[in-house]
């Protein structure tokens, strides 16, 4: 991560390329950095696409404890970590904002409901049983207390 001139880490960049709406990196209450709406983003809309590089099911394998991992099919998977476009911040929460679609070759993050400027994106990453068990930080209402599915 790089670091900026105080010598404090510079926040991560979004690639304004593939946001639908303005969109910035900050300190999280969840985890680490987080991406928040820069304006307000209606209900049912396209608000970024994940991106990284793509590769195959055994580099995948290789790299499993990544943590910007997204499997779009059974040929490939994208680690946002290498060329991502900064949805590979947006935090887990079990009563996210947003929802993941793959369209033709794409993941896309739209938003559920209406997002205020300011408000922090999240998604739920819908970890199964056959993940390794993550404790929630997300603090919403109805948290479940893992990242995972019951």
């Amino acid at each position: 991560m790089a670091k900026s001139k105080n010598g404090a880490a510079a926040a991560p960049v979004i690639d304004p390329t593939y946001c639908c709406y303005r969109l910035k990196a900050a300190q999280s209450r969840i985890h680490r950095w987080g991406v928040y709406a820069d304006q307000n983003i209606p209900a049912n809309r396209k608000v970024i696409e994940y991106r990284g590089e793509r590769i195959g099911p055994r580099e995948a394998k290789r790299r499993g404890t990544t943590p910007y991992l997204f499997v779009l099919n059974k040929y490939w998977t994208l680690d946002g970590g290498v060329g991502g476009s900064g949805a590979e911040l947006v935090n887990h929460s079990c009563q996210p904002n947003l929802v993941s679609r793959i369209m033709k070759g794409h993941i896309i993050y739209m938003s559920l409901r209406a997002i205020r400027k300011g408000e922090e994106l999240t998604i739920d990453y819908n970890y199964d049983d056959t993940d390794e068990t993550m404790r929630c930080l997300c603090g919403s209402q109805g948290c479940r207390g893992i990242i995972n599915r019951m």
